[in-house]
């Protein structure tokens, strides 16, 4: 997928952005008690809440943190009850760009994405109006350093992954989100050390910006992530390196 290494690249700078605002805790309990509503506490019976535990353990999150949260899921403690909503709209440049939110007050979470939108010389448009240019799918980065292609397509492909993508200085094993577990369960079998596993959206096609627009959609992209209503967000946005590194 031309340009998907330009979307790693996005989502290792925002993974390291979050991490130094001391947003991602925030974000994951809300993932997790979500989850735990939505599909149960026992994580072997509920894909989605079993991803969310491993994104926590792997980001350190002491254990105790994630076991309240499927708690207030559960109802066994009283929480938040948080609503998911989609939003979809158009970034600088016109780039495509799909935010999901986790919310307990609806009118404060869209005037607050509204804001990050028009501030950036966007908009949100209408249900459906970009989300049609997205794939949901599993996505496993994996250094050159760590494994080559060979060794990948012998143990992924055959765990019914659905593509090996090879990158400047990784690859990209692609799954459908049915298949994700399976496949991450095979690679973590073989030994193989991977720099980002998630079900994520990715773009069927690229938009380039440059110039002052790339530098809107960096500052666009930092004012998502503030936000503590925004769990994730995607874009088709093909970002010059050097301009994410002069900022």
């Amino acid at each position: 997928m031309s340009g998907h290494s330009k979307w790693s690249t996005i989502k290792h700078k925002k993974g390291a952005t979050d991490a130094k605002r001391g947003k991602l805790f925030t974000k994951l309990i809300k993932e997790i008690t979500v989850a735990a509503r939505m599909g149960g506490g026992d994580p072997e019976a509920n894909p989605r809440l079993r991803h969310a535990l491993s994104i926590a353990r792997s980001q350190n999150m002491p254990k105790d943190t994630s076991e309240r949260a499927v708690k207030k899921g559960t109802g066994e403690l009283e929480g938040v009850n948080y609503e998911e909503i989609v939003y979809e709209g158009y970034g600088p440049g016109g780039v495509a760009v799909l935010v999901e939110c986790l919310t307990d007050n609806r009118n404060r979470t869209i005037a607050e994405v509204r804001h990050a939108f028009g501030k950036a010389g966007g908009n949100v448009g209408t249900d459906g109006c970009v989300a049609w240019m997205f794939d949901k799918k599993g996505v496993l980065t994996v250094s050159k350093e760590d494994s080559d292609e060979e060794t990948l397509m012998e143990v992924a492909l055959e765990a019914g992954a659905e593509d090996i993508r090879e990158e400047t200085n990784s690859f990209d094993i692609i799954t459908e989100p049915a298949d994700f577990d399976a496949v991450k369960e095979a690679v973590d079998a073989a030994g193989i050390k991977y720099e980002m596993a998630e079900i994520t959206m990715l773009p069927q096609n690229m938009t380039k910006v440059d110039g002052k627009e790339a530098e809107q959609m960096i500052k666009f992209m930092d004012v998502l992530d503030d936000c503590d209503d925004v769990q994730k967000f995607y874009t088709n946005a093909d970002i010059p390196d050097e301009v994410f590194d002069s900022m």
